[in-house]
């Protein structure tokens, strides 16, 4: 994946669509202490993604995309709270909760088939194969065992 991958654009687009709601809950709703809960969370979702595009091995590219999918779950959480406490009273803001549903499943899939698929399958080296970032194909490949802080 790479900065004009499905994923990153959709969570970067989520991202704005969060921000604008933060700013309608605050001025509109007067609510703040959810909203601000909810621009942590669902900026965060992209962030990770971000993180995810230059990841050091597959293990880190991985947690990042994990990172994403229990942000996002906790995002939906919160919207799910305003939903239900009368927050949403239309279908254009209740499709926010559709938004970050379909995200959700985007690095469900991939971090699925990446744990699926053996790390030993195709490399040359079994004991330290490289690390070919699939969400940036331009990154260089590392190897496992470069030290992580």
């Amino acid at each position: 994946m790479s900065r004009d991958s499905i994923l990153y654009l959709k969570c970067r687009q989520f991202a704005s669509r969060i921000c604008r709601l933060n700013g309608f809950l605050q001025q509109e709703k007067g609510e703040h202490i959810i909203s601000a809960q909810i621009v942590r969370n669902g900026t965060s979702i992209g962030a990770n993604v971000a993180e995810a595009l230059y990841a050091a091995s597959r293990r880190d590219f991985i947690n990042k995309l994990t990172i994403s999918m229990k942000e996002c779950s906790e995002t939906l959480y919160w919207l799910d709270i305003l939903n239900d406490n009368g927050y949403f009273d239309s279908n254009k803001t209740r499709s926010i909760l559709v938004d970050c549903e379909e995200i959700m499943k985007m690095p469900v899939a991939s971090v699925n088939k990446l744990k699926s698929v053996s790390s030993y399958e195709v490399h040359e080296d079994p004991v330290n194969p490289p690390f070919s970032n699939p969400l940036n194909p331009d990154a260089p490949e590392v190897p496992y065992d470069i030290p992580q802080n």
